[in-house]
């Protein structure tokens, strides 16, 4: 439990000082289809790295990294975000994700650009991007107005052996 809140108070924080930007530029990027945004997801050389694993995600000309994941089977886009401690799905994508957002406890209080907002927490049972996959991955459902899409936070990127951005592009290594 003392690490549950330990993790949410450092989420808070992270969201606190990096929401208010990043989901102003993301509510304002132009939509984009799920068929456009997995062109851009290329697996990475795995001659050139060790691991075996590893996906390519080119940066947009705002220098920000979306990707298609596949989250409990199901495809959703999500912009990679260092910044935030876990991944955040809006309610109506977790609807489309499988996740009974009726039943959960939204006793979570978050800062978003929009206010503090109660979230839920949950455990994701697979997250997959390219070639990667990872099990068990925690994430917190926000209301659709906190939050207009999905952010794949550190809950995510801690699981893969290493990352990078480098010519461009981010670097995902399993």
């Amino acid at each position: 439990m003392f690490v549950r809140l330990l993790t949410f108070a450092g989420f808070v924080a992270v969201a606190a000082l990096t929401l208010p930007g990043l989901a102003t530029t993301y509510l304002d990027r132009p939509a984009k289809s799920n068929t456009e945004t997995a062109a851009r997801v290329a697996p990475v050389s795995t001659a050139k790295y060790a691991s075996g694993k590893g996906v390519r995600l080119p940066a947009d000309p705002k220098g920000h990294f979306f990707g298609t994941f596949s989250i409990n089977g199901r495809r959703e886009t999500g912009l990679v975000d260092t910044g935030a401690s876990m991944i955040a799905i809006n309610m109506s994508a977790a609807r489309r994700l499988g996740i009974a957002v009726n039943s959960l406890k939204y006793n979570a209080a978050v800062s978003t650009a929009n206010g503090v907002v109660k979230g839920a927490f949950v455990a994701l049972d697979r997250v997959e991007i390219g070639t990667i996959g990872v099990r068990n991955v925690d994430a917190l459902v926000l209301p659709d107005a906190a939050l207009s899409g999905t952010l794949i936070g550190m809950s995510f990127m801690n699981k893969l052996s290493s990352y990078r951005v480098e010519g461009g592009a981010l670097h995902l290594f399993r």
